[in-house]
């Protein structure tokens, strides 16, 4: 057995697996059982900007797919995900050490809702979030299971991760959320509410003749009353085949 085998072996735990990120060769553990990243948190990496010398949160970062991503694709100095569930925390800090990252990122275990005591106001240039998307508790029945946290509004909610990523933002910061549209009205209401001013906003589409499933935003801390409307990014050309757009831009 190789070296190689002996630190995977030290990182993985019963029940979880490796899979590969396809950039620069970098995995990510992960348990099925529990919860996987998906789509939206590959899209957001790719919509979100971190330019040179930044540095980046993402709020709620599960196991850490965002930080390890926006690592490989930009050149921001550094990367910091932050998560509420110890045991997805604790599995995140793991994919980068197996990845050699400790000193591009770090993973904290906490609450969003204390984030601006935990590292300062206007303490980064970029912010992103794949939050919990429902809000809606009906027939849930295990409030504090892995996926009903991620799903469910139990943890925070919409107004808590855009307060927490306006006062972590400095002035003119950038923050970069991916959620449904059918709270667009909402998201837009909490958004300006805290003085982040949407600028950017692209709605992804499953088919080119279905509706559109996901959004992805870009709002600037203190930014003035503009935002562009980018064409809509569609990710499967028939069932089973992505478009040559999430296979060359996004690199999925």
């Amino acid at each position: 057995m190789c070296e190689s085998d002996n630190v995977l072996d030290a990182l993985l735990k019963p029940g979880e697996r490796l899979d590969d990120l396809e950039r620069n060769g970098y995995k990510i553990i992960q348990t099925p059982s529990k919860f996987c990243f998906g789509m939206d948190a590959v899209l957001l990496s790719g919509f979100a900007q971190v330019k040179k010398g930044e540095r980046a949160i993402d709020l709620g970062t599960g196991t850490g797919i965002i930080p390890i991503l926006l690592e490989a694709k930009t050149q921001g100095a550094h990367f910091t995900g932050l998560e509420i569930q110890e045991e997805s925390a604790d599995m995140a800090a793991r994919s980068v050490r197996l990845n050699h990252l400790e000193d591009k990122v770090d993973i904290v275990h906490g609450d969003l809702l204390e984030a601006a005591q935990l590292f300062g106001r206007a303490a980064f240039d970029v912010v992103t979030s794949n939050p919990p998307y429902m809000n809606d508790m009906h027939g849930l029945k295990n409030p504090s299971d892995a996926k009903a946290i991620a799903r469910h509004e139990v943890k925070c909610t919409l107004d808590d991760v855009t307060a927490a990523a306006a006062a972590l933002l400095k002035s003119g910061g950038r923050f970069y959320l991916v959620h449904r549209p059918f709270r667009l009205v909402e998201i837009f209401a909490a958004l300006t509410k805290y003085g982040l001013e949407p600028k950017r906003m692209r709605l992804v589409y499953p088919f080119v003749d279905k509706e559109p499933n996901m959004v992805l935003i870009e709002a600037v801390r203190g930014g003035k009353s503009m935002i562009k409307i980018e064409k809509p990014l569609i990710v499967y050309e028939k069932p089973g085949v992505y478009t040559p757009e999430i296979y060359e831009v996004y690199g999925y």
